[in-house]
């Protein structure tokens, strides 16, 4: 069973860099989401980094009244930096690729540690995959929406992308993780 689910996991992880490829690579699905263009973005890249020196997450606020509540209809900005450049594109790449490794190998060993029901079951498997995709949605991609935060379109985007992105998996390694066979 312990090569069973690893094969399983790594037909996952497949999937799940295949879909990132599409989605992503040609599409551009997370960079529609991630890096909308600001018109003057030289500038605005000038002010941030000469003010905002420390890797993190900031929020700049509107020009707040004394003594009275916030401007109604006034945006709040979220600023995120991790403190790389782009040199470091290549590390990142990697780590991202032992994630998409390893996750699709945990969920399917998840999977294996279930009762002979569900293993029986093609569609109960993919709706375990489906349910983590709903997990990753409900406390990564939905709490992602607010002030500072995402639109709510796009946490939304973002949560039925996680959603799909692992029903997909969950149905590739549903297929290669069959029941064994009884031998009575």
């Amino acid at each position: 069973m312990v090569k069973k689910f690893i094969l399983a996991g790594v037909l996952g992880a497949i999937v799940m860099i295949l879909w990132t490829f599409v989605l992503n690579g040609i599409f551009g699905f997370r960079s529609s989401i991630d890096m909308k263009k600001v018109p003057n973005e030289a500038q605005a890249y000038a002010v941030l980094h000469e003010n905002i020196v420390e890797p993190g997450r900031y929020v700049c606020n509107p020009p707040m009244p004394p003594d009275a509540p916030p401007p109604p209809g006034q945006p709040v900005f979220s600023i995120l930096t991790s403190g790389v450049g782009h040199e470091d594109a290549g590390r990142m790449m990697l780590v991202e690729l032992i994630t998409f490794l390893l996750s699709p190998i945990l969920a399917a060993w998840l999977l294996a540690q279930t009762s002979q029901r569900v293993l029986a079951s093609y569609g109960r498997k993919v709706l375990f995959f489906a349910g983590i995709g709903l997990l990753v949605a409900s406390f990564i991609n939905l709490p992602n929406y607010g002030i500072a935060n995402y639109p709510l379109s796009d946490a939304l985007l973002l949560a039925v992308h996680n959603i799909g992105l692992w029903t997909v998996i969950g149905l590739v390694v549903a297929w290669k993780m069959r029941p064994e066979k009884s031998g009575a």
